[in-house]
């Protein structure tokens, strides 16, 4: 495997400025703590939120198998009401975990989830400092639990801030240019048990620098875009997930209601790779990955950072074909 996870800075609060103008411009993962976030942090109890929660139904994760999986869908959606779901995700009882990413009750298919708007019982707890310009914001997601619970390996195109509650998680993150080596599934890696991996099947997936983050309630976990990340709660927990458009709105898929579709220049330059492997499939396979190769180097020397340049690309394409 790789050198041990890179741990993330802790950075202690200071004033709302913080993250836009010291935190986020690195464009590295950090930890933001002691900064207030309302009463929720005494206020959220089991109780308190079964019981403001009651009677307002959402989907929900359910499974039996603590690493999700999107490829392999072992775990299922189901509609519960959330007031039972917390007390049943807190109490650990039963063969079934439960992990709820909340979606809006309106069209959960287009429209960006809003703690205050679909959340009124309890949004009033959480209370963020204008961290954030209000133009920028793009939605507010709640998500809850059960204790030992991993969500896959993913990226997502915005910038956003994981503000942590209840209960503890630890967070493993990858940065854009491990891409290569997550053998990735649109924004999702194909990688499921991170921690013992199949290296016959992923053998480049040691080769991936990793860092690793511990939350405590109060921690927020600032993931800029792009960078890949695995969450997994070390016991019942509650957060508040805040993303933003760091970009120009122009950039971001309007009909996007999750902040995880490619942004709009990205999206079409895969349609035309998709129309590149096309046509490359009209040669004999030794012609093909010939061209596929001076390719892959065309594509490092115009688009790939300097300081990723020199990376031996064609030698990871060895690997990847054996």
């Amino acid at each position: 495997m790789s050198d041990s996870p890179i741990p993330v800075p802790i950075t202690n609060y200071t004033d709302p400025s913080q993250l836009l103008t010291t935190i986020s411009p690195l464009r590295l993962p950090a930890v933001l703590r002691g900064c207030p976030l309302g009463p929720c942090m005494s206020s959220w109890t089991m109780e308190s939120l079964a019981e403001k929660l009651s009677g307002v139904v959402r989907p929900v994760h359910v499974t039996t198998e603590p690493d999700m999986s999107f490829a392999s869908k072992n775990f299922k959606y189901s509609s519960m009401d959330l007031g039972e779901m917390v007390r049943v995700a807190a109490s650990g009882e039963g063969n079934e975990m439960y992990y709820l990413r909340a979606v809006s009750e309106e069209n959960p298919r287009t429209k960006p989830v809003s703690l205050e708007e679909d959340f009124p019982t309890i949004s009033k707890d959480f209370d963020l400092p204008d961290l954030l310009p209000q133009e920028k914001m793009f939605s507010s997601v709640l998500r809850v639990s059960s204790g030992g619970v991993r969500v896959w390996t993913h990226y997502d195109v915005m910038d956003n801030i994981y503000c942590q509650v209840v209960g503890h998680k630890q967070a493993i993150l990858w940065p854009p240019s491990e891409a290569d080596k997550l053998y990735l599934v649109g924004d999702k890696s194909r990688v499921v048990d991170i921690e013992n991996p199949d290296l016959k099947q992923f053998p480049l997936f040691q080769l991936a620098r990793q860092y690793k983050a511990e939350l405590q309630p109060g921690d927020i976990l600032f993931i800029p875009a792009l960078w890949f990340h695995n969450m997994v709660a070390t016991d019942f927990g509650v957060a508040v997930n805040v993303f933003w458009r760091e970009l120009d709105v122009k950039l971001y898929d309007p009909k996007d209601p999750y902040g995880n579709k490619d942004h709009l220049p990205a999206a079409k330059a895969m349609r035309m790779l998709d129309n590149v492997m096309k046509q490359l499939h009209d040669l004999p396979e030794d012609y093909r990955d010939f061209y596929a190769r001076k390719l892959v180097v065309r594509i490092q020397d115009k688009c790939f950072r300097k300081e990723s340049r020199n990376q031996a690309v064609p030698d990871l394409f060895n690997t990847r074909l054996n």
